[in-house]
Formats: structure tokens, sequence, C-alpha cells
């Protein structure tokens, strides 16, 4: 499952000690496992619900996501709030519910198959009470502080990162095919300034109830190691706290071990990783999932280079990146530049006027090919 490690170290275990070769054959059905992930915001911001299947062994991504399913969130009184489908398997709900009622998340997919949620008890998370970042000898530290309560004490972080990514070659220059010669690019066409993000890899988790007056101080969320490209300039990260019931803990936690050990957080048996979601049709159909619902608290977090200096950030990947000494005169420019792999890079003069373009590639000049050129809503300057 996912890549199926647990296979592999299943028969290493028994058959090991043999040297007959075996090549099991491992049921279909196992390796069409419907996934469930999703924490539900009860407060009206955006969240995410995500369906999807593993495959075989042979297939190149581990999950395939679920299409065309209907599924809704639904109140002890009998209101259905449905989750619209926003592609990709990911399923959005966006709404404010009374935290004081029982709901069930219901699915029904594209096949006919039903799937339910047990009893789902909204949780009100407590609010973050700070967060920040120290500097040491490795790298950074990002950090949250917070306070359970009797009602949540158990808590669930997540985040996802953006940040300012660059070219190691920044030009304003661009070959225009329809003028055959070279000018300064439009702010649409810019491909110096790009916008990495990404989600969080990791499952941090920490229980209030261990510490006095269950303040959780200055928990680290993630760890960037010195040098690394997210602080190239500037970086953001919305972390996001979720309060989980103590009976979900247990699910976490062997996700948790399942990413750091194994490499895969579905590489265990469905017996073994379990979750909230059922079958309501074949108790057969295998099913991995865990569904909680609860108030979600967010704070966003910049960090720019010069808050961590010295931040030693090169990419060896283009170390052969460099700027033609001979110059592309005017003659030359469809010949060099028209195919776009080669571009101008810094212009020669003779006086006032330019002659020529000395050139460099277009991998090292246009951050468009590692990253989106679209500046995030949320992104604040300095």
């Amino acid at each position: 499952m996912g890549k199926g490690w647990i296979w592999f170290f299943l028969l290493i275990g028994i058959f090991g000690g043999c040297r007959t070769p075996y090549d099991p054959e491992i049921p279909a059905t196992e390796l069409r496992i419907l996934v469930v992930e999703g924490y539900l915001d009860t407060d009206g911001k955006k969240s995410e619900l995500k369906l999807s299947r593993t495959v075989p062994l042979s297939a190149e991504e581990s999950l395939v996501p679920e299409l065309g399913a209907t599924v809704l969130l639904r109140g002890q009184s009998g209101q259905p709030y449905p989750l619209s489908e926003k592609g990709n398997g990911i399923y959005v709900f966006e709404r404010n519910l009374d935290e004081n009622q029982i709901y069930v998340l219901e699915i029904v997919l594209k096949s006919g198959e039903r799937y339910a949620s047990e009893e789902l008890k909204p949780i009100v998370t407590p609010e973050i009470i700070d967060g920040g970042f120290r500097r040491d000898s490795e790298g950074v530290e990002v950090f949250v502080s917070t306070q359970g309560n009797s009602d949540a004490d158990d808590f669930l972080w997540t985040f996802e990162e953006t940040w300012i990514y660059r070219p190691r070659i920044r030009t304003s220059y661009i070959y225009d095919p329809q003028l055959r010669d070279v000018r300064f690019r439009t702010a649409a066409e810019q491909n110096s300034l790009c916008f990495k993000t990404e989600p969080s890899p990791d499952i941090v988790l920490e229980t209030s109830s261990r510490f006095q007056d269950q303040v959780i101080f200055q928990k680290t969320v993630t760890e960037i190691p010195e040098g690394d490209e997210r602080i190239m300039e500037r970086y953001s990260i919305l972390i996001s706290q979720k309060g989980i019931a103590s009976k979900d803990v247990q699910f976490w936690e062997i996700l948790k071990k399942n990413t750091e050990d194994i490499g895969s957080i579905f590489s265990p048996l469905p017996s073994l990783i379990g979750g909230n979601i059922k079958s309501l049709d074949n108790n057969q159909n295998p099913v991995i999932g865990q569904v909680s619902l609860g108030v979600i608290r967010q704070i966003r977090i910049y960090i720019n280079r010069s808050e961590v200096s010295p931040w030693n950030f090169i990419d060896p990947e283009f170390n052969d990146c460099v700027i033609g000494e001979v110059a592309v005169q005017r003659t030359d420019y469809q010949a060099s530049f028209g195919n776009g792999d080669v571009v101008p890079a810094r212009e020669l003069m003779e006086g006032t006027t330019i002659i020529g373009f000395f050139p460099s590639t277009r991998r090292c000049t246009d951050c468009t090919l590692y990253a989106s050129p679209v500046r995030p809503d949320f992104w604040e300057d300095n």
C-alpha cells in the first residue's frame, strides 16, 4: 500500500531465511484502499477533505485521487452540509457550525460505495498564544505556544510554507521574435521573482496535560537547516493548530512513526492504522482515514534572510551558471536567442548605445521553470 513497503518488510521477516525466491500475488483489493484525510473547520475557514486510493506497487504515484464523490456533513438535527468538489480528490468545506452538535461525515463514491465516519464532536481549539523563530548553529527553528484545557488537551499542527525563489542570474531583457530585437520585459513577463509553496511534510503532536498549567511553550513545528533554499530571501509559514480528541491520538502517532521510520504514512496494513471511517455496504471494503472536526487556529510568521544572517545559501545545481564573455551582435539575435534556450542577460554598450547582449541560459535566468511568478494574495513585503 502506498509504495507497498509493508509488503517488503513483511516478506523479509517471513521469508528472510529461505533460499527459494518468493513472488507473492497481492490481491487487487488490497491495492485499492480508500484513503480519507481531513480536518474540517467549524468556524467558517476554508478547509479540505482529501479522498484517494492506494495503487499497485508498479505504479509511479502512491495515491490516485477519488473523483466524483458526494460528500456531506450531517448534523444531529438531520441538516446536511455538503462539501464542494475542487478537483484532484479535494473536497472543500466552508461553513460556520454549531460546536455543541454532533456530526457524521457521509461519503458516496461515484461507484455507489458508501462510507461514514463515527460521530464527530467539534473541538474548540484554544488560541495560539504566540509564534516565532530562533536561530541556532544548525539553522532556524519555528515554534508556537498555546495552552490546553479540559476540552482540548491534545494538539495537531500542520503548516504551509511559501518563500521567494530567485534565479541564479537575473535579467530584465527578452528577445521579441516579432520585433526581431531585444526589449525590456513587461511586468507580466518578469521571471526573476517567483514564489514556491509546499504543504507540511511532518506530523507534529503534543499533549498539554504533560506540562504545568497545560501550557505548551515554544513547541517546535519545523526546523530549517542552515543554508536551506527557503530563506534565500523571504520566507513565510502558515501554522494551523488543531485540537484533536484523545481517542484519535493513536491514529496520528502511528502515521507519524511510519512517516519517519518507513517513509510512507500508508505503509502498514489498514487493520493496524484504522481510523474513524467505515464502509456502510461491506465491512470487507478496506478504508484508511481519520476525519476531525473543530476550530482551526492559525498564525503566519515571516522570516527575512537579514534576520538570520549569515545564511549561506548556494544551490550547487546552478554552479555552472555564467554570463557569456562574447556578446551576441544585433545581426545574430534571431540565431542565438530565437529558440528561447539562450537569453540576453547583460547589455554591451558603445557609448550610450546598446550594440549587443552577453548571453546566458534560460535554465539559469528563469525562475518560472521552478516556481510560480504569481504573488500570493496573503504575501506581505518587509
